[in-house]
């Protein structure tokens, strides 16, 4: 399934919360779903409740469904909870990492600026926005990109950095300093129901 690129807030209206990585907007003045239908009561069925928590996750990080789906495969081989290893894997992917940082707005607008090229990986130019940062990597921003007045604004208007990032005011470096836990998503999620979805599709 090819990437969203339609309108993000009518998404977030349709899942019925925020999606803080998707768009900058809330659906505070327009709480209900889209369409003429949109202010009925809406009574979901058991998948359809497994299908809504999991779509949240896949619109708000801007995954396709196939990678949604090999995170989840990733997440269930460990001993460590499926739900909470998802969320990890989703939090140390890199443009999520520049989004959370501060250099972007959102994570689309986070992928761009590191597939144009934009972004440092401990001092190296990395394209791969699903490159997945372990604890020590510093990402930071190329000199000559420093000046972006997107950047400058995502800058001064982030307020969701998390404790698992260390940022220099001085150099505008983002040090990953730990592990995401799975209460550092900024998006209210079921992780139980995201699991239930994709265990009879694995």
């Amino acid at each position: 399934m090819s990437r969203y690129t339609g309108p993000r807030v009518r998404v977030a209206r349709a899942l019925g919360c925020d999606l803080p990585g998707l768009t900058t907007n809330t659906i505070e003045k327009r709480p209900m779903r889209p369409g003429q239908h949109g202010a009925a009561k809406q009574k979901l069925s058991d998948y359809g409740l497994r299908l809504r928590e999991k779509q949240k996750l896949r619109f708000n990080y801007g995954l396709g469904e196939k990678a949604l789906r090999n995170l989840v495969v990733q997440a269930r081989t460990g001993s460590e909870n499926t739900g909470e290893k998802l969320i990890e894997l989703l939090e140390r992917r890199l443009d999520n990492v520049v989004f959370r940082a501060g250099f972007a707005a959102t994570i689309p607008a986070a992928r761009q600026l590191v597939t144009h090229g934009h972004v440092r990986l401990n001092g190296r130019r990395v394209t791969f926005p699903a490159l997945r940062v372990v604890v020590g990597d510093v990402v930071s921003i190329a000199d000559k990109s420093r000046d972006n007045p997107h950047i400058q604004s995502a800058l001064t208007g982030c307020a969701h950095r998390p404790d698992w990032l260390v940022f220099d005011e001085t150099t505008k470096r983002a040090r990953v300093a730990g592990t995401p836990p799975p209460t550092s998503a900024l998006l209210l999620v079921d992780l139980r129901l995201v699991v239930e979805f994709y265990a009879n599709r694995l």
